[in-house]
């Protein structure tokens, strides 16, 4: 019987991934918080909810910004006696109540929209767009900064922030739009209209981030491997007879773990399996942390709960 716990050689790229993230999060932190303050008194004195539903959403931003800039800080921690995986599970928890809250704030908006269907107020049109394009200029540069720093394509933790911005970017824009409606017509209704349209929107990418953020809490194996293709590759080396119990599953993103039983025939070398199989799953599959188990005949154990 063999095992084998094998450490990476992408932890560097893991690092200087997180490093990039921290930057891009901090500087869109700022920017978030300068405009979220713009839009909500432009807001209040134009009498916009346009705008002050993109400056609450704003503060929603700068609260998920801040949140997952305090994970990857936290996650960063060394592990300990009774937290052995480390604390890299907060990023994943901290996108969770991301995805949750933009939820909530989507509802507040709804709500509001559907008070201001049933009596629309005047809104100081003119005043209200300049903010948003203030607002929507700040917005990008927020994003641009996150996609240049940062990992937005597979880090769960800076998408959740990343589409806070996004969602933010296309309130601004909302705003603009019902700006113009109001000015060219006096249709004060457009304001309303286009919050729920924009609230809508915000609702499916919070709805992504939470199924990916359950999922990765759920243990489940991350979406870019496919399990059956992964046991096929391991039966098909020399020597491996049956492979049993595999569990793969993510950390945090970018940061997967493997474990496996493999029985093996009498006559092959341990240590030449386990060779062959921790380059497998690190070259193909891009996982540095596996823990695998060889058996052979006079080895047998009781069936596992899972």
């Amino acid at each position: 019987m063999g095992h084998s716990h094998q450490h990476g050689h992408n932890h560097s790229n893991f690092e200087e991934s997180r490093q990039g993230n921290k930057k891009g999060l901090l500087i869109a932190l700022i920017i978030t918080t300068f405009i979220m303050l713009l839009e909500f008194f432009g807001g209040l004195l134009t009498n916009s909810l346009a705008l002050l539903a993109d400056s609450g959403h704003m503060l929603s931003d700068a609260s998920s910004l801040l949140l997952s800039l305090v994970a990857i800080w936290f996650a960063s921690r060394k592990a300990s006696k009774n937290k052995t995986y480390g604390f890299y599970r907060f990023e994943i928890l901290a996108a969770l109540f991301n995805g949750v809250t933009l939820f909530i704030i989507s509802g507040f908006i709804l709500k509001e929209a559907y008070e201001r269907f049933m009596d629309p107020p005047a809104v100081a049109s003119g005043t209200m767009m300049i903010i948003a394009i203030i607002g929507l200029i700040a917005n990008l540069l927020s994003a641009w900064f996150l996609m240049r720093k940062g990992d937005v394509k597979d880090n769960v933790n800076l998408r959740s922030a990343y589409l806070h911005v996004i969602g933010d970017a296309l309130g601004s824009l909302g705003a603009i739009a019902a700006g113009i409606i109001m000015l060219v017509s006096g249709w004060y209704l457009a304001d309303p209209l286009i919050s729920v349209f924009v609230s809508l929107l915000i609702l499916k990418s919070a709805w992504g981030i939470i199924k990916q953020s359950v999922h990765i809490l759920m243990e489940g194996a991350p979406k870019t491997i496919k399990t059956e293709d992964l046991k096929s590759d391991l039966m098909n080396i020399k020597g491996v007879l049956n492979v049993h119990d595999l569990h793969i599953w993510t950390i945090t993103s970018g940061l997967d773990a493997l474990s496996c039983h493999l029985k093996i025939q009498d006559e092959y070398d341990e240590q030449t399996i386990l060779k062959a199989t921790t380059e497998l799953i690190r070259k193909k599959y891009h996982i540095d942390h596996a823990t695998i188990q060889l058996e052979k005949s006079d080895f047998h154990h009781s069936d596992l709960l899972v």
